[in-house]
């Protein structure tokens, strides 16, 4: 059986002996070895790059099971790390007061105090005379006992007053923005057509034609009032003062709150007056 070499060109030349070899054919199959070359070499390639990326493959996965393994293993310790134990504590036991039955009497002790002596009531002498004599004790009171052998002298208990809580200070600061602005009745609609209605145009600003708008900026209190009426943006002295007014005179407001209590706030209103 003849060998089959896909590399040499023999059988080219045999097969088209004593022809037109300037045929096409011939100079087709004239490169059919350097075609079959290429084809082994790119499937030899494919092959290699194949067995790479299988291989690279493998080890990734591996790789990322390993690391998986290890989390899984430092969270369990974390776990256990995280899991304290709680030890019960016995209740603290409190003796209940003793109630002093046998009382023996006793005389307040009065620290003494250095005067002169024409300060010095007689009263307020000590006598040491009588404190020798007398077989009261010095105590914290003045009590007459019922046993004066066997008695005990009263003390004072001292009881130590829990603090009272902080008393919040009023707020009297004036806000600029609030969770909830301040409202005119009826909401700004209502504000422009009570202005209009209530806007009494000043005689000698109209004859002179002097129109604008004046930016009056004032307060509304916790109560919904109006306080601090100021201008901001002055047009002419009669119309800012006619502005001022009409806003002195609006009825109160719903009041601004932060924290869902009332609050100062500053607000800014524009009044305009224009001749028809």
């Amino acid at each position: 059986m003849a060998k089959l070499d896909l590399i040499s060109l023999e059988w080219t030349d045999l097969v088209f002996e004593g022809r037109n070899q300037a045929y096409g054919a011939y100079q087709l199959r004239k490169g059919t070895s350097k075609r079959n070359i290429w084809s082994i070499i790119i499937v030899a390639l494919a092959a290699v790059l194949l067995y790479l990326g299988l291989t690279l493959h493998h080890m990734a996965e591996a790789n990322r099971t390993v690391e998986n393994t290890q989390a899984i293993e430092l969270t369990n310790l974390e776990t256990k790390k995280k899991e304290a134990k709680v030890e019960k504590k016995e209740p603290i036991k409190v003796e209940p007061e003793k109630i002093v039955e046998k009382v023996k009497s006793s005389v307040k002790f009065t620290a003494p105090v250095i005067k002169k002596d024409e300060l010095v009531k007689e009263e307020d002498e000590i006598k040491l005379d009588e404190i020798e004599k007398s077989t009261k004790a010095i105590g914290a009171l003045t009590v007459e006992g019922n046993d004066e052998v066997g008695g005990e002298v009263l003390k004072i208990k001292e009881e130590i007053a829990a603090p009272e809580p902080p008393k919040p200070a009023e707020e009297n600061k004036i806000h600029d923005f609030v969770e909830q602005m301040p409202s005119f009745p009826g909401g700004m609609g209502a504000l422009m057509s009570w202005l209009s209605q209530n806007i009494k145009y000043p005689v000698i600003a109209a004859e002179n034609g002097v129109e604008g708008r004046v930016t009056v900026q004032f307060v509304v209190e916790k109560d919904g009032s109006i306080t601090d009426v100021k201008v901001a943006k002055s047009v002419d002295p009669l119309l800012d003062k006619e502005a001022t007014r009409v806003i002195k005179s609006m009825p109160h407001w719903t009041p601004g709150r932060q924290n869902g209590s009332p609050v100062r706030v500053k607000y800014t209103v524009p009044v305009t007056f224009k001749l028809q």
